[in-house]
């Protein structure tokens, strides 16, 4: 079958969209497909742009491009679902965010609002008019439930190399990989450090616009003995850190999936995470595959605490971590199954 996947692509920033859409296409070719993938330019940073690329994909007819014949039609990304297709399925990885449960009220102005309507209006109607609709997790099926009327069935997929994943004795820290931005709050984790009554330590890996931020609030804090900043770090060393690790930390706000839970989970590692974190709430049962917590430093504290006192614990909640993902039927061949059935 050919099949023409469609997304976005934002120039030399590279994220776990890019694990989606370079995993899915891999996928797709290991059962005997023949793939292409079309992913447009997306500057969220200019209102402008994003109302052209919404005008430019509604409608683009994708049936059979400059006379290539296209068999399944296959969007993931805001706004190119907004294609067209006889055959075409959406497996949702976000809507465009902003314009949903991101949309701040009390700082938007009259044009804001007006893109706001604009961009909810698109989705519903070409959201609706795709007759097979997955979403990578539940939440994400919660979002256009709520704000667009739409039913999606959540279908979720392995992080990239997860066959790669491993664990190994523990050391005494917690791990906290992801992009240094608002919403995955390492500001969480570092406050947390100053309520700690064990010996146990933070590492932080990843890159992003508020790892300055984070700098200067372990300064600020004093808690420099207590909170390391990895900086970027290869896929090996990322794993080889889960590996060692007492347990993992993953503490958005509402987030999507989380590769970081599933990976936490492939390691036998514990995962802390909070009562608001959205799609990592599916995976991570409280006191069964990991600890759920308040988005406090003192619960976050207290969490980290009581792993570092209790090894025995942390060891049980990783295996029933990794025993709760392979039970799941995460794997990428049931993916493309569902996706073209």
């Amino acid at each position: 079958m050919r099949v023409l996947v469609t997304a976005n692509v934002t120039p030399f920033l590279q994220g776990g969209a890019d694990y989606h859409i370079e995993g899915l296409t891999a996928a797709l070719r290991a059962q005997g497909h023949e793939v292409s993938c079309l992913r447009l330019p997306f500057n969220y940073h200019r209102p402008r742009d994003i109302d052209a690329l919404m005008t430019f994909c509604d409608g683009l007819d994708l049936n059979q491009p400059n006379g290539q014949r296209v068999d399944a039609l296959i969007s993931l990304q805001f706004p190119t679902y907004g294609a067209l297709h006889d055959n075409h399925r959406l497996w949702l990885m976000h809507q465009h965010r902003s314009a949903y449960e991101l949309f701040d009220a009390a700082e938007a102005s009259a044009e804001d609002e007006a893109r706001r309507d604009r961009i909810q209006a698109f989705d519903t109607r070409v959201l609706g008019r795709i007759p097979k609709r997955f979403a990578n997790s539940a939440r994400v099926a919660e979002r256009l439930h709520h704000y667009n009327g739409l039913e999606a069935e959540p279908l979720y997929h392995p992080p990239f190399a997860a066959e790669q994943f491993h664990c190994a004795e523990a050391e005494g820290y917690l791990f906290f990989p992801s992009r240094f931005e608002t919403l995955k709050r390492q500001e969480l984790l570092i406050r947390a450090a100053r309520h700690l009554q064990t010996s146990v330590v933070f590492l932080l890996a990843g890159d992003g616009g508020q790892r300055a931020r984070c700098e200067r609030l372990i300064a600020e804090l004093g808690v420099s003995q207590r909170v390391r900043l990895l900086g970027r770090v290869s896929e090996a060393e990322k794993r080889a850190f889960y590996a060692h690790s007492l347990g993992v930390f993953y503490g958005p706000r509402d987030e999507d999936y989380g590769y970081v839970t599933l990976e936490a989970m492939l390691s036998s590692k514990p995962v802390i995470c909070c009562t608001d974190a959205g799609g990592p709430l599916e995976l991570v049962r409280h006191q069964e595959t990991g600890l759920v917590v308040e988005p406090t430093p003192e619960a976050v504290a207290a969490a980290a605490d009581q792993l570092q006192r209790d090894p025995a614990l942390a060891r049980a909640l990783g295996e029933a971590g990794r025993q709760r993902y392979i039970d799941l039927g995460i794997a990428w061949a049931h993916v493309v199954r569902r996706l073209l059935a």
